[in-house]
């Protein structure tokens, strides 16, 4: 599931749709009797049939050279490759059957280069098949020309096809992810709600019963001096058990305002289960991670930062989270196996985060090293402990 939901699942489509052209323009090297008049000799045919092979192990190796596991000089390479094979196999067997291949190249360019160089790519290589098949014999300039030409119209067609898909698919992720950001958002509202309903109860059990009962106690009291016999005995029984009321409902005030903390491990696992890369490992101390509301949601956003701090910059495959519980408050650490860097500047989102942590007293640590993946660490206290500090300095 994880696969079909992922960027992969497009590419994979278009790498299949592909594979089947590939065997589709290999077919004249099985049927040279058939389709050439004059059949090739042995030189050109082996180099046709290595140049077609080579490219085939290339194109079913695709997915290892898609932006965020490669550089750009790598995944230009590989584009080079291609290209190269697919006109070396119009050049050896002096037909266009080197444009088909290169319609191909034309589908994947829009998922390996920005939309410029992509674009480029694609016109450079119809030129350079022009000019290929203009060296064969017997092939004229308009002949050339007519034929690039025609591959040129059909490469821009499945170009932007490709195109369109690479954005849909794009946009289909970036809703994804809007959308587990509204789940957790909304599972710690949830949470908040909740809290402040059952603070409002416990303030009007405390400001209504409470003060009703108070009011009986002492009346009851006042009772117990007034009157003598049976009847002292059944006014002190229930003076006995309005107090002892009282302070039920005193306890169960005080055990409502301390249950005032969210279960942040729902919010986390709502947030990273919309997040289609990097896969994300949770490593969470228990089901149920409670912390105190105005906590929950920072934690929650220095999440959600680093995450966007890997997709957009670290490149990166996989991403742990993991949350500790201390002595003294809550440890977020978040690391990837992306690409890293020597020096860390901290953008707007970096810098947010740090303000975030420190309104709170908590701190943020950067750790990076080229080629080690990028690790943040994130320290906040527990409201307990800052009021124990205070006690203590008081």
């Amino acid at each position: 599931m994880d696969i079909l939901q992922s960027m992969h699942r497009p590419i994979e489509l278009l790498r299949y749709a592909g594979l089947f052209l590939w065997v589709f323009a290999g077919i004249p090297l099985l049927l040279m009797n058939q389709v050439f008049p004059a059949p090739l000799e042995l030189t050109p045919y082996i180099a046709w049939f290595l140049l077609h092979g080579l490219f085939g192990m290339m194109y079913w190796n695709l997915k290892q050279y898609l932006p965020g596991r490669t550089e750009t000089g790598h995944r230009a390479l590989y584009l080079a490759i291609l290209t190269g094979s697919a006109l070396g196999i119009s050049a050896v067997s002096q037909t266009l059957l080197g444009g088909i291949l290169l319609l191909i190249v034309a589908v994947i360019l829009p998922w390996m280069l920005p939309i410029v160089p992509a674009v480029s790519w694609l016109i450079a290589q119809n030129v350079a098949l022009a000019v290929t098949v203009l060296r064969i014999p017997d092939v004229t300039f308009s002949d050339a020309t007519l034929g690039a030409g025609s591959f040129l119209g059909i490469s821009l067609f499945a170009f932007m096809s490709s195109v369109v898909a690479l954005r849909q698919n794009a946009a289909r992720d970036e809703l994804r992810k809007v959308n587990s950001e509204l789940r957790a958002t909304q599972a710690l509202l949830e949470e908040n709600t909740r809290i402040a309903e059952r603070v409002r109860i416990a303030r009007e059990l405390h400001d209504l019963v409470g003060h009703h009962l108070t009011a009986l106690t002492l009346n009851l009291e006042v009772v117990t001096h007034l009157v003598d016999g049976k009847v002292l005995g059944h006014v002190q029984q229930a003076h006995s058990l309005a107090k002892l009321l009282l302070a039920d409902v005193r306890e169960v005030v005080s055990e409502m305002r301390e249950s005032d903390k969210v279960n942040l491990a729902e919010a986390l696992h709502a947030l990273v289960g919309g997040v289609p890369k990097p896969v994300i490992h949770l490593d969470l101390p228990a089901e149920a991670v409670m912390t105190e509301p105005q906590r929950a949601q920072v934690l929650l956003r220095c999440v959600q930062e680093m995450i966007t701090n890997s997709v957009r910059h670290a490149r990166a495959r996989n991403m742990w989270i993991r949350l500790s519980i201390t002595r003294g408050g809550v440890v977020m650490s978040a690391r990837d196996d992306g690409i890293g860097t020597h020096k860390i500047v901290a953008g707007n989102g970096l810098n947010g985060m740090s303000e975030r942590l420190k309104q709170l007293g908590g701190k943020l640590e950067i750790e990076s090293e080229p080629g080690a993946g990028f690790a943040l660490h994130a320290w906040l206290p527990t409201k307990a402990w800052q009021d124990s500090l205070k006690e203590d300095r008081e």
